[in-house]
């Protein structure tokens, strides 16, 4: 009966919300060195940090994201609050950071360099590096106009994969999407030529013809791709500033040294891109394998009542980038020292010194808790990555002294005298 009962018990637990993930140590860890090394590269670049609500107006997303994407016709977390205002769980950073910007007066004849991170969330379908809950590290501009911040940005995001150590395992893919009577003109064209096939398109395609034709060309469905193999190119549509701001661009990353290949197919999900279109994408993650994507959006501030204003930027998700590392140790826990005792008052007195060393010498201390084998407490020490082990047994208490151990390299063992325990240790991590 007991067992029987367990087993229900279990079957009834409360689990995540499906598409919602737990990040556990090893993945936190692996999120935390990678914003470490981004946080570190792009204050190098003048960016500086900024917090983002999670919870948006409704209207916001609808108005400068686009009301035809698929992100606000079905992938969007949107409710009613108790004043009946629509809120919505943000999908996507931008607009926030371009309703940050509005609202604060930062636009207006200033360059802007920000970015941010946190979770987003959309109802997709999950997968493996597809949440419904994900991580991003958003990076924009505001008030740039030039060919040279996009390719700023670009030179930025290699040097963090370079910094990552999977620049080998990453490639740039490039476009121009033009401005707006550009790509009203090509849609036209793409429409007229896939009507007499419109039978032959897959559903997301038939719906996006009276939609957002342009984001036809990111179809992954490989009858729809045959199809769009004799369409009308993008190129052929795109204005001349459009294509003398690209030409600029490619110059600089030529000149730079850094590769890219011309993909026309590159879009973009989102309505509110104009002319730079980017994605930074490997052979990795199968089909989950573009980490970074963005481009220029020129219209928003002005679509939030603001002056004209150029913006661009690029987002990269957490959980993708994550895979790329789940084969390296990314240890959770950065430990100097780690403390281990033998009885209740040399565990008293490990504690005391535990605080003194974290207080004057700013080193990272972790004390093994509660009653265990000395044998078993230095193994956990061994295992935390720490340099030192202090230990403290009757014996040390007796003779008011401490053994210092070295867990790294071939330091030894040696016993100090408690008064010296502070200055030892200083020297030790000099």
């Amino acid at each position: 009966m007991i067992h029987l009962l367990s087993l229900k018990l279990v079957s009834n637990s409360i689990k995540a919300v499906r598409g919602m993930q737990d990040l556990l140590p090893d993945k936190k860890a692996r999120f935390r060195y990678i914003e470490d090394e981004a946080r570190a590269i792009l204050a190098s670049y003048g960016f500086q940090e900024v917090g983002l609500p999670i919870l948006e107006s409704t209207s916001l997303f609808s108005r400068l994201v686009g009301g035809t994407t698929d992100i606000v016709e079905k992938e969007m977390y949107t409710f009613n609050d108790r004043n009946e205002d629509s809120l919505t769980m943000r999908p996507e950073g931008t607009a926030g950071l371009v309703r940050l910007v509005n609202e604060h007066g930062l636009a207006f004849n200033q360059t802007q360099k920000y970015w941010y991170t946190g979770p987003m969330f959309r109802y997709e379908r999950p997968q493996k590096g597809r949440y419904r809950q994900f991580d991003q590290i958003g990076v924009e501009c505001i008030g740039l106009a030039g060919p040279d911040v996009d390719a700023e940005l670009l030179l930025l995001s290699a040097r963090l994969w370079d910094q990552l150590g999977i620049a080998s395992q990453v490639s740039l893919e490039l476009n121009t999407v033009g401005n707006a009577e550009s790509r009203q003109a090509f849609c036209a064209g793409l429409v007229a030529y896939l009507t007499p096939h419109f039978d032959d398109l897959d559903a997301d395609s038939q719906r996006r013809m009276t939609t957002n034709p342009m984001r036809i060309l990111d179809t992954k469905v490989p009858k729809t791709r045959e199809l769009l193999v004799d369409a009308p190119a993008l190129a052929d549509y795109i204005d001349d500033e459009s294509r003398q701001h690209f030409d600029g661009l490619c110059a600089i990353l030529d000149a730079a040294g850094l590769a890219y290949e011309v993909n026309p197919q590159i879009v973009r999900g989102l309505d509110y891109y104009n002319r730079t279109v980017f994605e930074w994408v490997t052979t990795e993650l199968g089909a989950q394998g573009t980490l970074c994507g963005g481009g220029r959006y020129d219209g928003l501030v002005e679509q939030l009542g603001g002056k004209p204003t150029p913006c661009v930027g690029f987002a990269l998700g957490l959980d993708r980038l994550a895979l790329m590392f789940e084969d390296q140790p990314v240890s959770s826990k950065i430990v100097d020292i780690y403390g281990v005792s033998v009885g209740d008052v040399a565990r008293t007195k490990l504690m005391v010194l535990a605080e003194a060393v974290r207080s004057n010498l700013g080193l990272a201390v972790e004390v093994h808790h509660g009653a265990g084998k000395l044998k078993a407490q230095m193994k956990k020490a061994d295992g935390s990555g720490a340099q030192l082990a202090l230990i403290l047994g009757e014996d040390e208490i007796n003779q008011r002294e401490i053994t210092v151990k070295a867990l790294r390299g071939d330091g030894g063992q040696v016993r100090i005298p408690e008064g010296e325990a502070l200055a030892y240790l200083q020297s030790q991590f000099a």
